[in-house]
Formats: structure tokens, sequence, C-alpha cells
């Protein structure tokens, strides 16, 4: 009996992953690859106007990874590059992997956001930040935010 279960879950599973399809609305893999300047950060020249940047899981922030052999530094050159609306050091730390999405950059087939929380002093509830590793598009400051002074 359990063999079938698993049979029929694994079939499943086969299914849905066939038949899924991307809701990603952001994505441009003519973006120019990110650059890294100083204080180990993205350099980042524009801000969005979009509301959804980042905020919502079908507008991630696309930093795409496999310029590198790490697939975590660029959320980290990401976030280097932020600060509070006015100017404020953020913390921020990783919460979860969510949303699965069909990718021909992995190896998988199929990618997942990570969810970052990002807080600063005086802030009264931490923000929620979608991050994109397997796909590129245009690096901007998502829309309450700004740039770290350097």
């Amino acid at each position: 009996m359990k063999k079938i279960a698993l049979f029929i879950t694994v079939l499943l599973l086969l299914a849905s992953c066939g038949s899924v399809k991307s809701s990603l609305k952001n994505v441009d893999n003519n973006a120019p690859m990110p650059v890294v300047g100083k204080n180990n950060a993205f350099i980042i020249t524009q801000y969005s106007k979009d509301k959804k940047y980042g905020y919502n899981k079908d507008y991630p922030i696309n930093i795409f990874y496999k310029g590198t052999k790490n697939d975590t530094i660029n959320q980290k050159y990401f976030m280097n590059a932020l600060a509070g609306p006015k100017g404020e050091k953020i913390t921020y730390k990783k919460l979860e992997n969510c949303c699965p999405f069909p990718t021909k950059t992995s190896d998988m087939g199929a990618g997942f956001l990570d969810v970052y929380e990002l807080n600063w002093e005086g802030l009264k509830k931490p923000i929620i930040l979608y991050l994109n590793i397997y796909e590129r598009g245009q690096l901007m400051v998502p829309v309450g935010l700004s740039l770290k002074k350097i």
C-alpha cells in the first residue's frame, strides 16, 4: 500500500511540474550583468517606480548568479547596496525559499525565490523582499529604500 501511495505521489508531482508556467513578470535576459563596486556592493543606478518590484513574488529582484560559482554572493552584493529610506543602515536575513518556477538556467529545470527580511532602526514592521538568482533583470532600488552612501 505504501508503494502505491508513493507511486501516486510521484506521478502527481511529475504531472504538476510539467504543466507549471512561470509567473515571473520582470525577467529580462538582455539586462546588463550586475557589476560589483566598492564595499562589496552592486552598482545600482535606477530606482523602481513599481511598488510590486521585489515585494511581490511575481516581480522579484532578478540578481542572476551564473557568472559566479557562488549561488549566495549576489544576494549579499545587492543587500550591501541598500539603505533605509533616509539612509538608515539595514540588517537582513534570509527567511526561506519559496515559489517554485520553471527556468532554463537551473540543472533541475526549476528555481526557487529567496525570501529576505529587511529591518532598520525605527522600522515598525520588517520588509519582505523576493530575490531570484536564476534569471536576469534590471537591478533597481525597490520603492521605499535608498542606496547606501559610500
